[in-house]
């Protein structure tokens, strides 16, 4: 009987052990948010190929991913630009930034009832932009070049005015790709009139246009130092998939639950910008654009500008 007694106890201290190791590979986990479109592009193959050491949660809206960052629900997430430098003003610089994803990606769409051929053709129109990044960009440009219009944020997420554009609602609007390239799938009459990073180009710091990036909890990344220069150079690499080979990314990226239709994505790719710059680069570039975005938007960043400690920049 004692031997039967001593068998199970070691059985149940081992199970024990056994459980207690799965529970502290699950804290230890990253908890990585990511955005649905091309600001989570670049995350794709880390997500699809399931790398151990991650969980990822994909979402649609960014103030979801913002409310796990501030909760400490989230570790490591990528956002609009603009959020992340509202999100550090908010919170006091509880969150950094870890390396830009994306580039421009705004294009502006008519279905041929406006003849628009050059950005000054915009002046007294009405023009339909998402709410947030897109249209807060695209109302620092306009001011850039003087141009008075009416911006209409009513359709506030791309896939709700990417709708209307394609059921011939909207005859102008401000898309990012890919829906750019789903309305125009939809609706044959649709035609990119103008491309906002080369019209932001010609009267702004040229490159300093940059709309998505990568953030990280202040206190994880000093306590986990190790842990997000792995992070980094797994997201280079999954970044790097989109230039090598398109067809295999947008696959991952519809398995990953970003994107609806691989076809699609990969036909964007080209057009998204996706990008990974860190460090001296990172700041140089990001901080360019936030003074623009403070100058003629200052409310799209939370007001002021980040501090020097914004940045992330790993030795």
């Amino acid at each position: 009987m004692k031997k039967k007694t001593i068998t199970l106890t070691v059985v149940m201290l081992c199970l024990c052990l056994i459980l207690g190791c799965g529970s502290a590979f699950a804290e230890d986990a990253v908890r990585v948010y990511t955005l649905n479109g091309t600001t989570g592009f670049g995350m794709a193959g880390l997500i699809a190929d399931a790398k151990p050491g991650y969980s990822f949660t994909v979402e649609s809206d960014p103030s979801v991913v913002t409310a796990a960052l501030v909760s400490g629900d989230c570790d490591i997430a990528a956002l609009p630009t603009n959020a992340a430098a509202a999100l550090y003003n908010k919170t006091g610089g509880k969150v950094q930034v870890l390396a830009l994803n994306t580039r421009g990606v705004l294009y502006l769409v008519t279905d041929g009832r406006e003849k628009i051929e050059s950005i000054s053709d915009l002046n007294g129109k009405t023009v339909y932009a998402p709410a947030q990044n897109p249209s807060f960009i695209f109302a620092a440009l306009c001011s850039k070049y003087g141009i008075e219009l009416n911006i209409d944020t009513s359709y506030a997420q791309p896939a709700e005015l990417n709708a209307a554009v394609a059921a011939g609602q909207v005859s102008l609007a401000v898309l990012p790709e890919p829906m750019v390239t789903v309305a125009k799938s939809q609706n044959q009459d649709l035609v990119v009139a103008l491309d906002l990073t080369a019209e932001w180009d010609k009267v702004m710091e040229p490159g300093s246009l940059v709309q998505g990036c990568v953030v990280v909890r202040r206190e994880f990344a000093e306590q986990n130092p190790d842990a997000v220069k792995a992070f980094l150079a797994d997201y280079e690499a999954s970044v790097r998939l989109l230039s090598e080979d398109a067809e295999t990314a947008a696959q991952k990226i519809e398995a990953a639950g970003i994107f609806a239709k691989a076809a699609v994505a990969a036909k964007a790719i080209p057009n998204c910008n996706v990008c990974f710059v860190t460090g001296a680069d990172m700041q140089r570039d990001l901080g360019a654009f936030l003074e623009i975005m403070f100058e003629q938007v200052p409310q799209s960043i939370g007001g002021k500008l980040p501090g020097d400690d914004f940045y992330c920049i790993l030795k």
